[in-house]
Order: structure tokens, then sequence, then C-alpha cells
């Protein structure tokens, strides 16, 4: 299959690995929803592990809260890592009459249900564990094709907006997890938060398999076996795509920096502040708010910028915020400084999350899509494995040697550190000039003249 491919249910042609016909502004929607029900499964998940770690009936001694943390995720890390990139090339290849993404995104999703239920029932750290990673196996297998519709459908005038889109929809996906759980404690059932975003995820994933079309045709496998691709998946060629891999570097500290604070912030609350659970998950309620409102002034502007401007700037821009809000949340003497550090991570989350997904949609082989976009969730996962990993070593090694309390401040300082080497990894990128996708404002994309099929009367 070569670059210049014909979309077998719109007759349009691939020019240069890009589609080049305007989506309309709903459609454009519809390709970033199922970001909202995934990272809704995140944020109520993560925080359902740290309210019953630190308040449930199996809560755990504070000093080995930071182990607990980073046993339970690295196997969860680890098996995205795996599956997500691997599932993500696969289905490049794939041909059915969904197209080579769908197939992959309502297995992956019907089996999240599964496991969220397993997870909302536990009655210990090991089925809770046990759980979480059968979810990262599942939700992992959905992920990695579902990241490679933005490089197949949308053209370049419209990729500013479209990575708008894809962090807003993960930024109310974060909220929608986050607000879950916080309500579910103030009525004391914490697990009716993982019904509600196991819900959420079944929409999502409807809106988009019903609605979105199936996108560019698969890669011709030229007589390989399925073994054979998943094992390209791994091949050292990645490697000479130096501005890719130095992205994901700086993709990796960045979100390494935020992770600190977003996975061990009820920690914080808890043992810095001495709050119990109803009080903590209160301020992280109010936090959160000030979170998602500096997102959402952030997020559109940012993207607007960084197509006039280039992406790397703005990147710039957000690893500064990001160090002063999470130092500021270290060395706060009261809870209300601490939410205004937050506040701060939230616009340096919405400005990177607007900018990021953009500059790496520009620099990926675009018929491989599944599998460089899949990849690149691997910084995003094991960002999060080595925040909590580090982080929570550092709690239970300074608490131990400080006192309680003094841990998670130390922690929230090693993830300040984080957004200054994820500055200076971004550096050897190089970012491709702004051609005509940087004069065409992306907030208002032209519909075209004959709407697209649904893809599931196309189907």
């Amino acid at each position: 299959m070569t670059e210049a491919a014909i979309g077998p249910e719109t007759g349009e042609s691939f020019e240069s690995g890009r589609p080049t016909r305007l989506l309309p502004m709903g459609h454009l929607v519809r390709i970033s929803l199922y970001w909202l029900g995934l990272t809704a499964i995140d944020g109520a998940v993560g925080l359902f592990a740290q309210n019953q770690l630190n308040f449930g009936p199996y809560a755990v001694d504070p000093l080995e809260i930071g182990r607990t943390l980073f046993l339970i995720s690295l196997p969860v890390g680890l098996v995205s890592i795996l599956i997500q990139p691997t599932v993500g090339s696969i289905s490049d290849y794939t041909i059915t009459r969904w197209g080579r993404r769908k197939p992959y995104i309502v297995i992956g999703s019907l089996l999240d249900l599964v496991f969220l239920l397993g997870i909302a029932s536990a009655n210990s750290v090991i089925a809770l564990a046990a759980f979480t990673i059968l979810l990262s196996f599942s939700t992992n297998i959905a992920r990695g094709p579902f990241q490679g519709y933005v490089p197949d459908l949308v053209a370049d005038q419209q990729v500013g907006f479209a990575s708008a889109m894809v962090g807003l929809m993960q930024i109310l996906g974060n909220v929608t997890g986050f607000l879950a759980v916080n309500l579910a404690v103030i009525f004391g059932r914490i697990e009716y938060a993982i019904f509600v975003v196991a819900i959420v995820e079944l929409v999502t994933m409807s809106a988009v398999v019903l609605r979105v079309e199936p996108g560019r045709p698969a890669k011709d496998r030229e007589g390989r076996s399925w073994l054979s691709i998943a094992g390209e998946t791994w091949g050292t060629d990645i490697l000479h795509e130096r501005s890719y891999v130095w992205l994901l570097t700086s993709r990796f500290f960045f979100l390494m920096g935020g992770s600190v604070l977003v996975n061990l912030l009820i920690t914080y609350l808890k043992q810095t502040h001495g709050l119990d659970e109803k009080a903590a998950n209160g301020v992280y309620t109010i936090a959160l708010v000030l979170v998602v409102l500096a997102n959402l002034i952030s997020i559109v502007p940012s993207a607007r910028i960084s197509d006039r401007t280039g992406r790397k700037p703005v990147i710039y821009v957000a690893c500064a915020i990001g160090f002063a809000g999470v130092t500021l949340a270290a060395v706060a003497p009261i809870v209300p400084i601490a939410i205004l550090g937050a506040a701060l991570f939230g616009a340096s989350a919405g400005t990177f999350l607007a900018v990021d997904w953009a500059l790496m949609t520009d620099i990926i082989p675009r018929a491989s899509s599944g599998r460089y976009m899949g990849l690149s969730n691997v910084a995003t996962t094991a960002s999060t494995i080595f925040a909590v990993m580090t982080g929570g070593l550092m709690i239970d090694f300074v608490n131990s040697a400080l006192g309680i309390g003094a841990g998670p401040r130390a922690a929230f300082l090693l993830g300040a550190v984080y957004y200054v080497v994820a500055g200076l990894t971004l550096r050897p990128v190089v970012e491709p000039r702004r051609g005509r996708a940087g004069s065409t404002p992306p907030s208002t994309p032209s519909a075209p003249s004959d709407p697209l099929p649904d893809a599931g009367t196309a189907a």
C-alpha cells in the first residue's frame, strides 16, 4: 500500500500521507470523543485506588503507601507499554468491513466493563491490583488503534484544532472520573464511581464506532505473519526518527511532572495537611474545578498560537508554568496555596495537551500512525509508572528520615525537576515548517459539499 492511497468509503486521496478534505466540526468532535471515556476510567480508577489505600477497608501503613502504589502501577504500566503499541501496529494492517481500527476499540471496551466491575467489588489490595492489571490489558487493546484516528482522517489545516479537541476530551474525561469518585465518597459508596465511568466509556465508544468513518485503507502485509507484524512494532528503525524519539522523551518527563501531583495528591493532603477522607476529597474537588478552568482558558488559544508560531515555543511555556505550579504546591504552608499551584498545573497541562498531539502528528509517518501513536503512549504510560515509583519511594524515604508529611513535599519537588528535563529534551526536536496548515484557522473548519457517510451505514 502506497502513501497516496484512496479511501474506500469516500474516494478521497491521501496525498503525502494526509487526507486533504476538511471535516465538519461535528466529525472532529466525534473523532476525539472516545478520549473522554478512556480518561474518565484513568481518573476514576487512579483516585479510587488512592482513596482505598489511604482510607478504605484495606488501607495500608502510611510508611508503605509509596511502595504499595509502585507495586500496583509497575505491572499495570508494563502491560500497557507492551499491548498498546503492538495492537496499534497490528491495526495498521487489519482489514475488516468496519475498517482497521474499530474492531479493537469494541473488543477492548467490552472487556473494560468486566474488569471495572472487578475493581469496584475488590475487597483486598491483591484483588484491586489484579483487576487493575487486567483493565490495563483490555483498555490498551482499544487505545493503541484509536490513537491512529487523527492522523488517519484529519487534514493538515485542522490538525491544531483536532489536537485541541483531543486535549479537551482528555481533560473532560479526567474531570468526569475525578468528580464521580468525589461525589461517591460524599454518598459513602465509592464503588458507584466505577459504574459511572463504565457507562461513560460505553457511550463514547458507541459514538465513535457508529458515527466515525473507517479512515484510510489498511497497509499491505505482503504475505507476512501477524507475529512478524507484531514484532515490527519494536523494530529499531524507529530510532532513525530522531525528532520523534526526542519528542517522546520530552513528553515522558513532562507528564511525569504532572503525574506526581495527580497520583499522590490525596496522600499529600492526608499526610502533609492532616485531612481526613471527606476533607481531602473536598479539597480535591475544589482543585479540580480550578484545574479545569485553567485548562479551558489555555487549551484553544494554545492551539491557535502554535499554528502560527510553532508547537515548540508553546510547549516550553507549558514546562515553565508546570514547574511553577508543582513547586508552589510542594512548599505550600496552607492548603489554599497548594490549590493555586494545582491551578497553575492545570494551565500547563491544557497548554501541553493542545499542542503536543499536533506536533506528534506533524512528524510521524502517516501510514504507520497506529504504530507510532501507540508507541507515543509508551511515554504516557511509563510516565505514570516512574512518577509513582520515584515519587512514591521518595515519600517513604523522606517520611522515614524527616517524619510523616515531609515525603509528599519532596515528591512534588522531584516532579518540578521533571519539567526542567522536559524542556531540555525538547530542544533537539526538528519541527516541520508551518505551511498552509498554519494559515488556516483551525477553529473554523469548512464543511465539505457532501456530508461524510456514517460509519455504521458505510459498513
